[in-house]
């Protein structure tokens, strides 16, 4: 597979043109245009669509038995790990994410495709307790064609989450990139289709969202549309799909608290914390946001923390450099958010920057990688200002507090009591992900429960595995969730067979509409 200065859209298993705009790719650490895409017009959104529909309807995979599908996704695993070095490569040059991490997140993809191989050749259908002499058993059927729409945080690993089930479930998919991001997403079709993936189940169509991207979720043959973003596209995506009555997940904005408490180990807690922040530079919807950390412990914890904020700062260099700790935003428009969200909070003084708060800009001390015509934002934390280091009302006011950044920017305030700390955690619209350190489990555990998230992590952050679901629990946080067994149930619908297996007699005897007043069933 080389990589060509051009890409175009992956349609019924070849490379087709697309009659869009041209869409010019962005290295974000340079702001170089590296790279052009096809974009989809409506035109091809239909036409794709159909050829999508059509490869369904004839069962060359959605008709496949389960073991075979299960051996494409295994196929595919093995492809992708064979791929790998030039993938990276791309994922680096088009995210702007530091290379470390693509090396650590890419070949752990394959866990994906493993994951559902499994669950195909494993799953156990359900045989129903009903009465009378008449087996129920259940089956799950494939949906149709299914539409993805994924971001540019993580290109490769959003869509490999998504098409796994969805591929194991039977459906033909058609995967929208982000027009930032679209690269790896197409070298996909080429992976899958050597693994063994039949014409037409799998395509991949770049584009914008008002345009490509609407034509695709109002399309009435589209029968799940499964969107990962922002709140504002998410609640629009989810008015056209509802009006077609077809099946929509959702997974958008997250504003992570992370409680430390004074029974924490603090050394750990600073590293999860400062992982949890700025991995992926901050670009990730579970990112730890809001640090809630026990009023005794806040002065040594801050300290700390800035001190790793400071260690990762003058690590940072070219994202292609294996020892540069971290990438940039990926954009300038991203990079004018995190300034606007982080210059309110200070210039109105209801918050300081202890470290970080302004765009980088110079050499780089590591490596001497010129930031001026990337998207550099340093860590940055944000603590209260006034009258006291644990005066928090102020700050909770600010935008920082509430809304989603999208960077490495963190607030770390100070609480005096468990209820204070699920309070001050409960703080948001959103529940994605949240996190708890502490070396008391029982302080853990109960906390947990009262923490209104999808996902709790107690001493880690961040984990992500094929079966673990992941999915919000408030309405701005999305709508199910991917992962797991129930993302496999997603993608398909119950089939309920039930045979009669009385004698000839006894069917006899079972007749509604004999002559005579007598008892009848019902059901």
């Amino acid at each position: 597979m080389a990589s060509e200065s051009t890409y175009k859209m992956w349609v019924g298993g070849a490379v087709r043109d697309g009659r869009g705009d041209i869409i010019p790719i962005e290295d974000p650490s340079t702001g170089e245009i590296f790279a052009q895409c096809h974009s989809a017009s409506p035109e091809d959104v239909s036409d794709t669509i159909q050829v999508a529909h059509d490869a369904f309807q004839s069962g060359i995979w959605s008709r496949k038995s389960r073991h075979e599908r299960a051996g494409v996704l295994e196929n595919a695993a093995e492809l992708l790990t064979k791929n790998l070095l030039e993938l990276i490569p791309i994922e680096v040059h088009q995210t702007g994410r530091a290379i470390r991490e693509m090396n650590a997140q890419v070949p752990s993809l394959v866990r994906w495709f493993k994951y559902y191989a499994a669950l195909l050749r494993t799953e156990e259908r359900s045989v129903l307790p009903t009465s009378g002499k008449l087996h129920n058993w259940i089956d799950r059927k494939p949906l149709g064609v299914v539409v993805q729409i994924t971001p540019f945080n993580h290109p490769l690993l959003i869509a490999v989450k998504k098409l796994a089930p969805a591929l194991a479930a039977g459906n033909s998919v058609i995967l929208k990139p982000s027009e930032l991001t679209p690269l790896t997403s197409l070298l996909l079709g080429q992976i899958l289709k050597e693994a063994g993936l039949p014409d037409g189940v799998f395509s991949v169509l770049p584009g914008y969202g008002p345009i490509t991207g609407k034509a695709l979720v109002s399309n009435r043959l589209v029968r799940k549309v499964d969107v990962t973003g922002g709140t504002e596209a998410g609640r629009s995506i989810g008015q056209i799909v509802g009006g077609n009555l077809a099946k929509y997940t959702a997974e958008l904005g997250g504003k992570a608290p992370v409680i430390v408490f004074e029974k924490a180990d603090i050394t750990a807690a600073v590293n999860g914390v400062s992982f949890g922040a700025f991995v992926a530079s901050g670009q990730t919807c579970v990112a730890a946001t809001r640090i809630i950390v026990e009023n005794s412990i806040l002065q040594k914890f801050k300290d700390a923390l800035v001190a790793k904020a400071a260690s990762i700062t003058k690590r940072m260099g070219d994202p292609k450099n294996p020892e540069s700790m971290m990438g940039s935003l990926i954009s300038s428009t991203q990079l004018s958010n995190v300034s606007k969200l982080v210059d309110e909070a200070v210039d109105s003084g209801r918050a300081e920057a202890v470290i970080g708060g302004k765009r980088m800009q110079g050499k780089s001390p590591l490596d001497e990688f010129n930031y001026d015509n990337g998207y550099f934002y340093p860590p940055t934390i944000l603590v209260p200002t006034g009258i006291s280091a644990t005066d928090n009302a102020a700050i909770l006011s600010t935008q920082i507090w509430m809304k989603e950044a999208f960077g490495p920017v963190i607030v770390v305030v100070g609480f005096k009591d468990e209820q204070e700390a699920i309070s001050l955690a409960n703080d948001s619209d959103f529940g994605l992900g949240a996190a708890i350190w502490t070396q008391d489990l029982s302080q853990a555990f109960r906390v947990s429960e009262e923490i209104d998230s999808g996902i709790v992590w107690i001493n880690t952050h961040h984990r992500n595995d094929p079966s673990s679901p992941w999915g919000g629990t408030k309405g701005p946080s999305g709508v199910g969730s991917e992962n797991g067994i129930d993302a496999y149930y997603a993608y398909s619908k119950t089939k309920s067979t039930i045979v009669n297996y009385a004698s000839a007699e006894e069917m006899r005897g079972d007749d509604w509409f004999r002559e005579g007043n007598r008892d009848v069933r019902y059901g």
